[in-house]
């Protein structure tokens, strides 16, 4: 099949493409990584964790397919990514939280890493496209520090666990 002209022809360069499509493939693991999360704490009965990761991992996938959409239109190819290594076992909640943290915190660099990028190489479209994603980072990572904060203060004494568990959907439910 012949590719036609219209798609021959993309303002992206293939230093930001290459970009894009390892943030797809980052967006596509840390979906399956907040489902794997969810999962976990459902089977620890903590079902309002694992009503909120399993929220987490559908804004995840819509920021994936987000950037996948901007590919399209710009012209250039998205790569629907391989989703390797996600984590399956945990030592306890709080180190599901400190991961989600850890995961933002990632998610962060990287599109601050691409916006610099974009920068340099003059693609002012694409960085002014990555804006949206940086602002959901601060909120995101609000977020995730809120989760732990709310662990380290209610504490696991006198029924913390359950309460921990009631607070932190409501995180979600305030969005």
């Amino acid at each position: 099949m012949e590719t036609s002209v219209i798609r021959l022809r993309t303002s992206l360069q293939d230093s930001v493409l290459e970009l894009l499509n390892q943030q797809i493939a980052m967006e596509a693991h840390s979906s399956a990584t907040y489902l794997s999360m969810a999962g976990w704490c459902y089977s620890q009965g903590l079902n309002g964790c694992g009503d909120f990761f399993k929220k987490q991992s559908a804004e995840e996938r819509e920021h994936m397919l987000k950037i996948f959409d901007f590919v399209v239109d710009a012209g250039g190819l998205p790569i629907s990514p391989e989703v390797a290594k996600v984590p399956k076992n945990f030592e306890g909640l709080r180190d599901v939280l400190v991961q989600s943290l850890e995961q933002e915190i990632s998610i962060t660099r990287s599109f601050n890493n691409i916006s610099d990028h974009c920068l340099k190489v003059k693609d002012f479209q694409t960085q002014r496209f990555l804006h949206w994603f940086l602002d959901e980072q601060l909120e995101e990572e609000s977020q995730a520090r809120r989760c732990i904060e709310l662990y380290d203060l209610i504490g696991l004494d006198n029924g913390g666990l359950y309460k921990i568990d009631k607070e932190i959907i409501k995180l979600k439910a305030s969005e």
